[in-house]
Parts: structure tokens; C-alpha cells; sequence
């Protein structure tokens, strides 16, 4: 499963991270590292969009980001 696929409320352990090495860097300076809980906390209106927190912080990050990140409930 992966983190788009996670309603509102969900949360999971990352599990693996499929992207390239720029974008998992980026990912990984967020926190969203394999081993990490996660919850999802909204959704845009448009579906494009999550608002995650992770660590106690709320981030806001692209579906299209999102389904890269495999997560395991």
C-alpha cells in the first residue's frame, strides 16, 4: 500500500521509499524515513495534495509524492 492510498486518519509505518536519490533526500531531511509512523490528517479538495504529520509535525506533501512512499498498516 502506499501513502496516497491512506484515508484521513490512517496511520502506518513507512516501509520503502521508490524515488529517485534528489526527491528521497528531500523526503528524508522531512523526516519520512523507512521505520517512521505517519498519519494522514486532510486532504486538498482537489485530491492533489496530504497534510501528513510525522514526528509531531505537520507536512503538506504532492500525491504524486506520496505514492512513492510504500507504507504497511
Amino acid at each position: 500500500m502506499t501513502l496516497d492510498n491512506m484515508s484521513k486518519g490512517e496511520s502506518a509505518t513507512i516501509t520503502a521509499i521508490n524515488c529517485g536519490k534528489e526527491l528521497k533526500s528531500r523526503l528524508n531531511s522531512f523526516g519520512l524515513v523507512r521505520g517512521q509512523t505517519v498519519e494522514v490528517e486532510k486532504r486538498s479538495l482537489a485530491k492533489n495534495t496530504l497534510e501528513i504529520i510525522i514526528n509531531n509535525m505537520h507536512l503538506a506533501i504532492r500525491s504524486t509524492e506520496a505514492e512513492k512512499i510504500e507504507v504497511s498498516i
